[in-house]
C-alpha cells in the first residue's frame, strides 16, 4: 500500500507524476476546485467582519468522497496544486474540505513536469502560504462583490443576461476608449519628398527624404508648400554633407512571460489567447513520448523572466555545440551571484532543450507543434548574442534644403539566426534596408526624379488582442491567468465583436461602459484596478491585511450601487434589422444572441416565435441564382462561402469570393493572398488583385 498521496489539479498529470515517484507514492487528482462561495448568494457576511462562505462546488461530491478515501490510507499527504496563488487557494480548500488539520500534510510545487522537478519538490515541501491563499481570497471576494451587485442593476436597466466585472469592465472602457478616439480622429494632410538620386560608381538609384531646410526639420503641410520645394529642388544638385557609419545592437529578446507568450501567439500563429493558453496547458501538463509522459514547457501562468541555472547551463551547452561559442550571449558562462531567488516562477521554457521541434514533431498536433515551436525558439533566442547591423547614415544637400538617407546590413546574426518576432500583421519583420556601398562626401550626385505624396494621419488602431493584453499589462491591469477569461467574457456577452484579429466595441458594450462610467467610475477607472492589484500583492507578501482591502472597499462601493439603483433611467437597445423577412408573420426579423452565437428572431415575439439561423452577408451576389452570398460552416466548423438560397442553389467556395468574373470562363473570382483566382478549377486564371 502506498504511505504517500500526493493531490494534484489535473487529472492529465496523475500517470506522469505517478511513474516519477514509483509505487510509494499514490497520485490523485482534484479536477480543479472543490469549495467556492455560492451561486445563490453574494456568499460574504459583510455584517460579520466580511467572513466568506465557502459550500462544496456541485458534482465535486464524489470527488471529495473519492479524495478522503486514499486520505484515511496515507501516512503523509502532499497538495501538489498549481504553482500560483490559486493553486495554494485550492490546497487551502482541499485542506478545510477534507478536514485535513492534524495530519502529516505538506505543500509541494514544481515549475515543470518532469521527474527532476518533482522529486526536487519533494525535497523542499513548505506549509501552505496563507498569504498567498488571502490574496487569491480577496481578489474573488472583490470579483464576487462587483459582479453580483452591478449585474443585476444591468439587468434591470439595460437587458438580462449581462455582467460587470472588476477587470472585465475596465477592458471594456479600454476598448470603449480608442473606438471614441477614433471616431472623434480628424485627419490632417501632410506631405512626404523622395528624391531619387543617382551616385558615381553605384548602379543603382538611390532614395533620400527631404526633413527640412536650413538644418531645421521642416513638415510639409499641402501641396503648394511641396510644388515650391520641389521646383526648388529641380533648379539645384545634390551634395553629400555628412557621411557616418555606425552600428546598430538588435538586443536578444526576453523568453516568454503568459502576457508575451499570448500576444506573440496572436500575432505569429493567429492564435486567441484562449486558444494559446489551452495549448499550453496540454504541453505543460503532459506528453505522450513513446512510453514516456513528460510536460514539455514549464509552467504558463507567470510573469517572470527568470531562468533556472540548470535551463541556462543546458541552453549554453546547446547553441555552443550547434552554432558556436561567438553565438553565446556575453557573460552567458559568468558565475551567478548567489542567494535568494525572490520569484517563484520560471519564464515559460521548454523543459528539455534536446527536445527540439523537429523531434517533437510525430508526437504533437500542428496547432501544438507550432505553439511549442514559438517558446523553443523564443528561449533559445534568449540565450543568444545580440545581433549586430552596420549602418550608413548620409546627410545632404540640395540648395538649402536637407535630405537623409540610411542603410543598413547584418553583419552578425546572433539570435536571429533562430528567431524573428512577428510583427502585428503577423507578417515576419521586413529584412533590413539594402546596404548601398561606399560613397564619399565629393562623389558626384545625380537627380533622376523627385516626387511628392500627399498623406493623411491615421486614427489610433483598433485593439487587437494582442494589444489589448500589451496594454492591461502596461497598465497593471488583471493578472497573467486573467487576461485570456477577461477576453473571452468581453465577447462572449458581446460587448465586443471580433473581425479577423480586430476588436471593436459593439452597441450594447457602448451602452453597458456609459453606464459603468457614470455609475461606477472607480470600478472601470484603469488606476484603481491597477491599484487593487498593488494591493493583492501587498497581501501577498504579507504586509496587508486582506480584510483591510475588502472592509475599505466595500461600504464606498455599496453606497455607488444604492445610488445606481435608485437614480439611474433604463435604457433601451434596439435589436440589429436585419432585411430577412419572417415567412410566418411578414416582419423584418431581428438579429439576436443566442449561447452558439448570432441567430434571427421574429420582433413579434410572444405572439410570434419564429426564428432562424443567422449567416453574415459578404457584399457578393450568387453568380448562379443573384442571392446574396453568404458565410457558412461546415458540420466540423471549418468557413465556406455559399449562396443563400441552398438548397435550392448549390455554389459554394472555399476562399472568399468577390464581385468580379473572369474574362476567361465567366466564373466568380475569389481571394488567394494578393491574386484574384478564378473559383473554376478547371480555368484557374488569375490576375492581381
Amino acid at each position: 500500500m502506498a504511505k504517500n498521496l500526493v493531490i494534484v489539479e489535473s487529472p492529465a498529470k496523475v500517470h506522469s507524476i505517478k511513474k516519477f515517484l514509483g509505487s510509494n507514492y499514490e497520485v490523485v487528482a482534484s479536477y480543479g476546485h472543490v469549495r467556492d462561495l455560492p451561486k445563490s448568494q453574494l456568499g460574504i457576511d459583510v455584517d460579520n467582519d466580511y467572513e466568506p462562505k465557502y459550500i462544496t462546488i456541485r458534482g465535486k461530491g464524489d470527488v471529495l468522497a473519492t479524495l478522503r478515501k486514499e486520505v484515511k490510507k496515507a501516512e503523509k499527504i502532499y497538495l501538489a496544486t498549481d504553482p500560483d496563488r490559486e493553486g495554494e487557494a485550492i490546497s487551502w480548500h482541499l485542506m478545510e474540505a477534507l478536514k485535513l488539520s492534524g495530519k502529516n500534510v505538506r505543500r509541494i510545487t514544481f515549475n515543470e513536469i518532469t521527474k527532476t522537478a518533482v522529486k526536487e519538490s519533494l525535497k523542499n515541501a513548505r506549509d501552505i502560504d496563507m498569504s498567498l491563499v488571502d490574496a487569491q481570497q480577496t481578489r474573488r471576494m472583490l470579483d464576487r462583490m462587483v459582479g453580483y451587485k452591478i449585474s443585476p442593476i444591468l439587468w434591470v436597466k439595460v437587458k438580462r443576461g449581462l455582467s460587470a466585472g472588476r477587470v472585465q469592465s475596465a477592458a471594456l472602457k479600454i476598448i470603449c476608449d480608442r473606438e471614441e478616439e477614433i471616431d472623434n480622429f480628424i485627419p490632417e494632410e501632410y506631405w512626404t519628398i523622395d528624391a531619387s538620386i543617382k551616385a558615381s560608381g553605384i548602379s543603382k538609384p538611390l532614395i533620400c527624404k527631404y526633413v527640412g531646410s536650413d538644418g531645421k526639420k521642416l513638415e510639409v503641410k499641402s501641396s503648394s508648400q511641396a510644388e515650391k520645394i520641389i521646383s526648388d529642388i529641380k533648379k539645384n544638385d545634390f551634395v553629400i554633407s555628412d557621411i557616418k557609419a555606425s552600428t546598430r545592437i538588435r538586443k536578444a529578446p526576453l523568453p516568454f512571460t503568459t502576457s508575451t507568450l499570448q500576444q506573440e501567439a496572436s500575432k505569429a500563429l493567429n492564435f486567441s489567447s484562449q486558444k494559446t493558453m489551452r495549448l499550453a496547458q496540454h504541453l505543460y501538463e503532459g506528453v505522450d513520448i513513446g512510453s514516456t509522459t513528460v510536460g514539455i514547457i514549464t509552467y504558463l501562468r507567470t510573469d517572470s523572466t527568470r531562468v533556472s541555472e540548470e535551463a541556462e547551463n543546458a541552453a549554453n551547452a546547446y547553441i555552443s555545440e550547434k552554432y558556436s561559442d561567438k553565438y553565446l550571449r556575453e557573460n552567458a558562462n559568468a558565475k551567478k551571484p548567489q542567494g535568494k531567488i525572490q520569484d517563484a516562477h520560471e519564464a515559460i521554457r521548454p523543459t528539455a532543450i534536446e527536445r527540439t521541434p523537429a523531434e517533437m514533431k510525430n508526437y504533437l498536433s500542428r496547432d501544438e507543434l507550432r505553439l511549442y515551436t514559438l517558446i523553443w525558439k523564443r528561449f533559445v533566442a534568449s540565450r543568444m548574442a545580440d545581433a549586430v547591423y552596420d549602418v550608413t547614415s548620409v546627410k545632404l544637400d540640395c540648395g538649402n534644403h536637407n535630405f537623409s538617407m540610411s542603410a543598413s546590413k547584418v553583419s552578425f546574426d546572433g539570435f536571429m539566426c533562430v528567431y524573428m518576432e512577428s510583427t502585428e500583421g503577423g507578417e515576419g519583420e521586413e529584412e533590413p534596408n539594402t546596404f548601398f556601398g561606399k560613397l564619399e562626401k565629393d562623389c558626384k550626385i545625380t537627380l533622376s526624379d523627385v516626387e511628392g505624396k500627399q498623406h493623411f494621419t491615421q486614427p489610433p488602431a483598433h485593439f487587437t488582442e494582442s494589444s489589448l493584453i500589451k496594454t492591461l499589462e502596461e497598465n497593471g491591469i488583471g493578472r497573467p491567468s486573467t487576461y485570456a477569461p477577461t477576453i473571452s467574457t468581453i465577447l462572449g456577452r458581446h460587448y465586443v465583436g471580433k473581425e479577423g484579429k480586430t476588436l471593436f466595441a459593439t452597441e450594447l458594450g457602448t451602452v453597458v461602459n456609459d453606464m459603468m462610467k457614470d455609475a461606477f467610475p472607480s470600478i472601470v477607472d484603469a488606476r484603481f484596478t491597477a491599484n487593487m492589484e498593488t494591493l493583492l500583492d501587498g497581501i501577498a507578501d504579507g504586509t496587508i491585511k486582506w480584510k483591510t482591502v475588502v472592509a475599505n472597499f466595500y461600504p464606498d462601493f455599496k453606497e455607488a450601487v444604492d445610488v445606481a439603483e435608485k437614480d439611474l433611467e433604463k435604457i433601451k437597445v434596439q435589436d440589429e434589422v436585419s432585411d430577412e423577412i419572417c415567412d410566418v408573420c411578414g416582419r423584418n426579423m431581428v438579429v439576436k444572441y443566442g449561447p452558439h452565437g448570432k441567430f434571427l428572431a421574429c420582433p413579434g415575439f410572444p405572439e410570434c416565435k419564429n426564428t432562424a439561423p443567422y449567416f453574415e452577408k459578404i457584399g457578393v451576389k450568387c453568380p448562379k441564382c443573384g442571392k446574396d452570398i453568404v458565410i457558412r460552416m461546415t458540420k466540423k466548423g471549418k468557413r465556406y462561402y455559399g449562396c443563400s438560397g441552398i438548397p435550392d442553389c448549390d455554389f459554394m467556395v472555399w476562399q472568399k469570393p468577390v464581385d468580379k468574373l473572369c474574362e476567361k470562363c465567366g466564373s466568380i473570382y475569389t481571394i488567394r493572398g494578393n491574386k484574384l483566382v478564378c473559383s473554376n478549377p478547371e480555368c484557374a486564371h488569375s490576375i492581381d488583385r
